[in-house]
């Protein structure tokens, strides 16, 4: 989803100035922005078996909302569960290697309050759907990829 945003963002429109505007403050870009692109970059595909959509929903009402567009709720939701200050230096350190504005600290502190506030509503209503499955983040990346694939893999 950030690099539909991001994507997004970069485009000279004035939807692309609004999204970028709100992602450099580190908050989160509005729903109608966000199910526009996924429609039109996903879930038009007729050669999609499925889709793996990272970074969405952030809110509840954006799981609810997403559900009727697509017409029935995820196969399966993958939390990956980790410290603050693991999540600050990863993003702090893909700030540093690629061209990612917003990962300095201020905004991922934003970003991560954001996330803390709002997700934890959308956890517990995929928790209570028996849909969540919780990978520990804390593992090295190659870990923690092969384990989202088991997950994923588990579904076909």
């Amino acid at each position: 989803m950030g690099n539909l945003l991001r994507e997004e963002a970069g485009r000279p429109t004035g939807q692309g100035r609004q999204i970028k505007d709100i992602m450099m403050k580190g908050a989160l870009v509005p729903l109608g922005f966000v199910l526009d692109l996924l429609n039109a970059n996903l879930l038009k595909s007729e050669e999609a078996k499925g889709f793996l959509i990272d970074g969405f929903p952030r809110e509840l009402n954006q799981a609810k909302e997403f559900e009727n567009v697509v017409g029935r709720p995820p196969n399966i939701v993958i939390v990956l569960d980790c410290s603050t200050e693991t999540m600050i230096q990863r993003l702090l350190l893909r700030g540093q290697t690629g061209t990612r504005a917003d990962d300095n600290e201020a905004t991922v502190r934003q970003r991560l309050g954001t996330h803390y506030s709002l997700c934890e509503p959308v956890v517990a209503y995929y928790q209570q759907k028996n849909l969540l499955r919780n990978i520990l983040g804390e593992e090295p990346e190659d870990a923690i990829f092969t384990k989202c694939c088991s997950v994923i893999d588990s579904l076909l």
